[in-house]
């Protein structure tokens, strides 16, 4: 139904416009993007790709213009019916290959953050990527899932760097109407959907939709008029403030998400709790199964039979815990809801090691689920240490804890002139949901030449862009020269460009390159053979030791010697993320082995033909085969770990990456870097997408969840 609040006016003959841009499905196909961006392309891109903004601010003639443009029409009708097919179409995979499945029973699928589009800026960095890609997967492949988060309205944070590079954490409120948000109302048309008793207060819950293809997310707001002030900013940004906040947001998440799918009559067939936050959801489940008279015991072999749980976190100290008397400030007396002792309760959350006398997430999330996985092949290994004592008396290797590798969605992620090239050479079958492995290999036999041009456009686009960023940035508050000077502005379309994106964490090692600065500018410098480096990311707010390795990555893109060629992009989102991946020539990733659960982002860059130099961890370590990038080699016992690593990191680059770049044969092309890019392509695209994730989701754990099938022993909670 069109929603004329959101766009008041179009007229009658593109009047479905409205639905396209209310519903996700269009960021992740072309022609429907293309559509928007014939419009009014320079809006287009002010608006940032936002289809709602773009059809609000649109010049009225225009749009009468393109009601009555043949061709617009013509395009307009070819996208709508490929919609309306791709969301209503009854033979998907999963109804041909699971057809006693679902039977109207989604999967409800809870989690902290969904990243889906930069229009919607509700996510902070890898965890919400990843649950973004995951409801665009299901929605491809037909499987039924219903995403449950929170509405953070003033979303994570907006980054901001003062003149010496130090890290301002501003807030980032938004305005509802500009996205494709939905309010929620109750059968009697009021906004309260839900309550949850949290402390002395009880908090109203409501609840706005957002639609991903053929997936449906609902998303919990406490911003109601019938709750205390402090009550309505509870879910209003996405990791502030402290422990204690923390530990209500994922109360609510819990607790409030069950009961908002209850009232909107929605009864899923299978649980999945993305990471920790979401494990009250299993709680409040017992509760339910004990309010109508259930046992303890059978309530939880119930939850467990219908319950998946993934962690992402490889560290014990980086899984959620709070103390009893945070628990008990923050959920009352829940226990006697569950006809249990505190004591008991506490129990169900209790690590038998590790900071044993607080509530672990992580472990009440594994107790209360049957199927438990973690994110790579090397994760799976390393959670299976972390929660073997849970089993006392087991080797890790018989723990039941699984591994699903993560994986990114194709056509959000690879760039659209990668796509127009695969079209011409491999047809249309590659692109299919379920598409055979095999059918990749064809990448192979992509002429060089068309390969390389096509990346050489998307690197100038990124130059283009980075430029045009600092311009805007220059304009609306930049205040010193070293803003522009440190900003991209210098950097040589012709170097090799090296990029570094993600969260600055200390464990992923952001300053590795810069251990030597001596060995670094050799590196950079050499005109001849010139290399540079673009550094993007946010370090949490709390975080003051990753503020520092962000710090000194600006002040030494200010350093004269460097001859600008190391940029630090600021506010990194998603932007700014598809350029990055599809216009870099290398993608780095150096986290300290094994602390890296999976770490997506060199997929997305290999699906655009970018090679990953990266340490072996998380899926490096399955998907690195010797010829679609490059590993830094595992340290040996006793070494100085980052010294070793960053010894090894230089020579790769000084002995194999960088010459390999340069060398170019009579054509122009460098025709052995290529080979590494096809490689990159065919490697990502066979085993590392999103939709392979889901469909082992579904084999591993979906099926079995849906089935009520769980076998096996439960880990004692004391």
């Amino acid at each position: 139904m069109t929603d004329q609040s959101k766009i008041p006016y179009l007229p009658e003959p593109i009047r479905g416009l409205s639905d396209l841009a209310m519903n996700l499905w269009w960021s992740w196909h072309r022609e429907a993007r293309d559509l928007f961006a014939s419009i009014d392309p320079t809006l287009w891109s002010q608006c940032r790709h936002n289809p709602i903004a773009l059809l609000r601010q649109a010049d009225p003639a225009r749009l009468a213009e393109c009601a009555h443009d043949p061709r617009f029409l013509e395009r307009y009708a070819e996208v709508m019916t490929a919609m309306r097919a791709d969301l209503e179409g009854p033979d998907t995979w999963f109804s041909t290959r699971h057809p006693d499945l679902g039977q109207g029973r989604p999967i409800a699928y809870f989690c902290a953050e969904f990243a889906l589009h930069n229009s919607v800026p509700i996510y902070s960095g890898g965890l919400g990527v990843l649950a973004g890609d995951h409801c665009k997967a299901v929605s491809d492949l037909g499987v039924p899932l219903v995403g449950v988060g929170l509405l953070y309205r003033k979303g994570y944070f907006d980054q901001k760097l003062t003149p010496d590079g130090w890290q301002v954490d501003a807030d980032e409120p938004f305005d509802t109407d500009v996205m494709p948000l939905r309010r929620l109302r109750a059968g009697d048309g009021s906004y309260v959907l839900a309550s949850v008793k949290t402390g002395e207060r009880t908090v109203q819950l409501g609840a706005w939709e957002i639609h991903v293809g053929r997936t449906r997310l609902i998303l919990l707001d406490a911003d109601l008029e019938g709750n205390a002030n402090e009550d309505r900013e509870l879910t209003s940004k996405l990791y502030g403030g402290g422990r204690e906040l923390r530990l209500k947001q994922e109360w609510i998440l819990g607790v409030g998400g069950v009961r908002v799918l209850r009232a909107l009559g929605i009864a899923p067939g299978a649980w999945h709790a993305n990471e920790g936050h979401a494990a009250f959801m299993l709680v409040e489940r017992i509760r339910e199964h004990v309010a109508k008279g259930r046992p303890l015991d059978e309530a939880v072999a119930r939850v467990r039979a219908h319950s998946v749980f993934t962690t992402h976190t490889p560290v014990p100290a980086g899984h959620d815990s709070f103390t009893p008397e945070q628990i008990e400030a923050c959920v009352g007396n829940a226990w006697e809801d569950l006809g249990i002792s505190e004591e008991a309760f506490q129990g169900l959350g209790r690590h038998p090691e590790i900071d044993h006398g607080t509530f672990h997430m992580t472990a009440a999330a594994i107790r209360l689920s049957h199927g438990v996985n973690g994110v790579s092949a090397r994760h799976g290994q390393e959670t299976r240490k972390i929660w073997q004592s849970l089993w006392p008396g087991r080797t890790p290797e018989q723990i039941p804890i699984g591994h699903v590798t993560n994986g990114v969605h194709r056509p959000t992620w690879m760039a659209a002139e990668i796509r127009h090239l695969l079209d011409r050479h491999l047809g249309v079958a590659w692109r299919q949901p379920g598409a055979a492995p095999d059918t990749w290999e064809a990448v192979h036999g992509i002429d060089d030449g068309a390969l390389w041009e096509t990346h050489v456009r998307l690197k100038e686009r990124l130059f283009h862009f980075i430029r045009e960023q600092s311009r805007h940035r220059w304009t609306e508050h930049w205040q010193a020269p070293a803003h522009l000077a440190a900003s991209g502005t210098l950097l040589d379309p012709e170097a090799l460009t090296l990029g570094f994106a993600r969260r600055f964490a200390t464990y992923k090692r952001a300053d590795l390159l810069l251990r030597n600065e001596g060995r670094l500018l050799r590196l950079l410098t050499n005109a001849k053979r010139p290399v540079q480096i673009v550094f993007a990311g946010k370090a949490h707010p709390a975080d003051d030791e990753g503020k520092r390795v962000l710090q000194r990555v600006f002040q030494l893109a200010l350093d004269a010697r460097l001859e600008g060629r190391i940029a630090f992009l600021e506010d990194y989102e998603m932007h700014l993320a598809h350029r990055l991946y599809e216009g870099v020539d290398v993608w780095l990733n150096l986290p300290r082995v094994p602390l890296e659960a999976c770490g997506t982002s060199g997929m997305k860059a290999a699906l655009n033909g970018v090679p990953q130099l990266a340490t072996l961890d998380g899926w490096w370590a399955e998907g690195f085969n010797g010829s679609n990038g490059w590993a830094v080699p595992l340290t040996l016992e006793g070494e100085d770990i980052d010294h070793a690593d960053w010894d090894h990191l230089f020579t790769l680059l000084e002995d194999e990456v960088v010459p390999l770049y340069h060398e170019r044969g009579a054509d122009g092309v460098p025709h052995g870097w290529v080979a590494r890019m096809k490689h990159a392509i065919v490697e990502a695209g066979r085993h590392f997408t999103a939709g392979s994730m889901i469909e082992r989701y579904v084999a591993q754990y979906y099926a079995n969840a849906c089935r009520g099938i769980a076998e096996g022993d439960i880990p004692p909670s004391v």
